[in-house]
């Protein structure tokens, strides 16, 4: 129950960050969201900050893609705790009134996903060398990494798509998801071929 609990809270992180990303760029936002504004970009340009809305939603793909496809669980919550913080500063600076809330409960569930991972910063903060204390995972090959890595370029691929036809790019994006979710096969077959 606690493993799919927190399978469940990677993925609505993943798919709350990622789609909004993706729904900032996308041509004319038809990417769907739950999270946005999507005209975020549109409303920092005349602050001369329309290149941090851009570098913003490229992080909210990025990192909420690694948490969707859960291969880069970690490092998608790690990357979370200061996206969540600029976010949230940016809705402060510009008054918004029900954001705040939003961002707490997504920077709590953040938070959870982190405290599965409590083993792993004892080295960072101790530096040393406790790999006697540190609980084994699964391991990653870099045949799968790379293949992780096309369905994320096909991700962002899609963007320049969508300006042309939405359905085509919509095709990419899921075609870019099952890749990266295939790494876990790629991982598999390599373990089990040694």
């Amino acid at each position: 129950m606690k493993k799919f609990l927190l399978l469940g809270i990677s993925v609505f992180l993943g798919f709350t960050f990622w789609g909004s990303g993706m729904a900032k760029l996308y041509y004319e936002h038809k990417f769907f969201g739950w999270i946005g504004p999507v005209w975020l970009i549109d409303e920092l340009r005349p602050y001369g900050l329309g290149l941090y809305g851009q570098f913003i939603a490229l992080s909210q793909i990025v990192i909420g893609y690694c948490l969707v496809t859960t291969r880069y669980k970690l490092l998608g919550a790690i990357m979370m705790l200061p996206l969540i913080g600029n976010t949230l500063m940016v809705t402060i600076s510009l008054e918004w009134r029900g954001t705040p809330f939003v961002l707490a409960f997504l920077m709590l569930l953040n938070l959870i996903l982190l405290w599965q991972y409590r083993d792993f910063f004892r080295p960072l903060i101790d530096e040393t060398d406790s790999t006697n204390q540190i609980k084994k995972r699964s391991p990653k090959t870099a045949k799968g990494h790379v293949v992780w890595l096309s369905g994320l370029a096909l991700q962002l691929f899609s963007i320049l798509v969508s300006y042309y036809n939405w359905p085509i790019a919509l095709g990419i994006v899921v075609v870019g998801l099952g890749i990266s979710v295939l790494s876990f096969r790629v991982d598999g077959k390599a373990k089990r071929g040694k």
